[in-house]
């Protein structure tokens, strides 16, 4: 049965704590990038960094569509994918997993190892203590 002009797919839940691939957190980097988007365009974007085919792009978010990490939107025949939750918090859960993983749960060493290893600019340390003030402020 064909979808009507406008049907969505409403596999959605937001509290869905999914960590995503590395492939997944690909797309949903393209996406949170440029708006909701075909399959199409998402390959495009993926294929000018490394070449990945389409029907893999396609199975990709399919399967992101099963675990709830997308919703389609289908017009006039065309799939329209959108990440289901904010940008924030896929980083948030990301970094989550990154801080339990590779810093035993301490986020204190995985900000002193992010100041050590890389080059921090002047407005960068002014938003870390600006960030650092605002949370002394609220204890």
């Amino acid at each position: 049965m064909f979808a009507s002009s406008t049907e969505i797919d409403t596999k959605m839940n937001t509290e869905t704590k999914v960590i995503p691939t590395d492939s997944e957190l690909e797309i949903l980097s393209i996406l949170y990038r440029h708006g909701p988007q075909n399959v199409r365009f998402v390959n495009d974007e993926i294929n000018k960094s490394r070449e990945v085919g389409y029907t893999s792009t396609l199975k990709t978010m399919q399967i992101m569509l099963d675990k709830q990490m997308l919703q389609r939107e289908i017009i006039d025949r065309v799939h329209i994918y959108s990440p289901v939750q904010k940008e924030e918090i896929t980083q948030r859960a990301v970094l989550t997993e990154v801080i339990d993983k590779a810093f035993r749960g301490n986020a204190a060493s995985l900000v002193m190892n992010l100041l050590g290893n890389q080059e921090t600019s002047k407005e960068e340390l002014a938003q870390i203590k600006s960030l650092i003030e605002s949370l002394e402020n609220k204890k």
